[in-house]
């Protein structure tokens, strides 16, 4: 099997895996079409205050409420992607089965990874993003050659989020546990992303500051490509910048991390 159908297939996998997930992706659209009621409504009020706040009108804000939720699982946003999975085979050493396997771990971690996106993104995440658009005033383009743009800045938003996650579950390797890495990334993705307030609200230094970070590469983003805010080439580079360097550092550290089983294994 070439290495193109190898991690076609090991994201089939991951696909696969997470459909079997049926209640808990019920219940996952019926979180997020809840939460998204009551932020719509709290940021129509923030909207009635400040019109225009962060450059968005009231339409464009409810657009990206509804996206947010879309997104929210798509993105392991809050945490609970493969990283998952993969600091408990770090912690328990079942790792060193995978380093066996005839493929790459960071690719084939990828791909499982992107499949459970998809999965996530058409399961959990169509359904309130469509509730959102029937009840309640949103900004939608009409042009196809818009919607293209996004999926492209949703692919690499992806690619961004499973670098992000990789390098939290590589540090495993050193701390020996992953719950204060993972509390850390769930407080970091959920206000760094956008999810509590879009980063354009953010004045000053400090709004150039969590502007600039990977994690505004996954929901900010994405967003303000949908809603023409931002260049579609603009967006790209600047998530493809941050995926290639999160992915770099992952392998590096990744590189560090196989040494020290090695070391430690014989």
């Amino acid at each position: 099997m070439g290495a193109g159908r190898l991690y076609t297939a090991v994201a089939a996998g991951g696909f696969r895996r997470y459909a079997t997930y049926r209640a808990a992706t019920a219940a996952g659209v019926f979180t997020n079409t809840v939460f998204g009621i009551i932020l719509v409504y709290t940021y129509l009020a923030l909207w009635d205050e400040k019109p225009h706040l962060g450059g968005y009108d009231q339409a464009q804000a409810v657009t990206y409420v509804w996206l947010g939720q879309c997104l929210y699982a798509t993105l392991a946003i809050q945490g609970g992607g493969v990283e998952k999975d993969l600091m408990e085979r770090i912690r328990t050493g079942e790792i060193a089965i995978d380093l066996y396997r005839p493929a790459d771990l960071q690719l084939w971690w990828l791909a499982t990874d992107l499949g459970r996106s998809l999965f996530q993104m058409l399961g959990r995440g169509v359904i309130p993003f469509v509730f959102g658009a029937v009840f309640f005033s949103m900004y939608l383009p009409t042009d196809v050659v818009t919607w293209m743009t996004f999926v492209v800045a949703l692919l690499l938003a992806m690619v961004v989020s499973f670098g992000i996650r990789y390098l939290a579950a590589l540090s495993v390797f050193w701390l020996m546990d992953g719950m204060g890495v993972s509390q850390a990334m769930m407080v970091l993705g959920i206000f760094c992303s956008g999810m509590t307030l879009p980063l354009n609200v953010f004045p000053g230094a400090f709004g150039e500051v969590v502007r600039a970070l990977p994690w505004a590469a996954q929901l900010q983003v994405p967003a303000d490509v949908l809603m023409g805010e931002s260049t579609p080439l603009r967006a790209f580079a600047f998530q493809a910048a941050w995926a290639v360097a999160l992915l770099a550092a992952g392998r590096l550290l990744q590189t560090a991390a196989t040494r020290r089983v090695v070391v430690q294994g014989g």
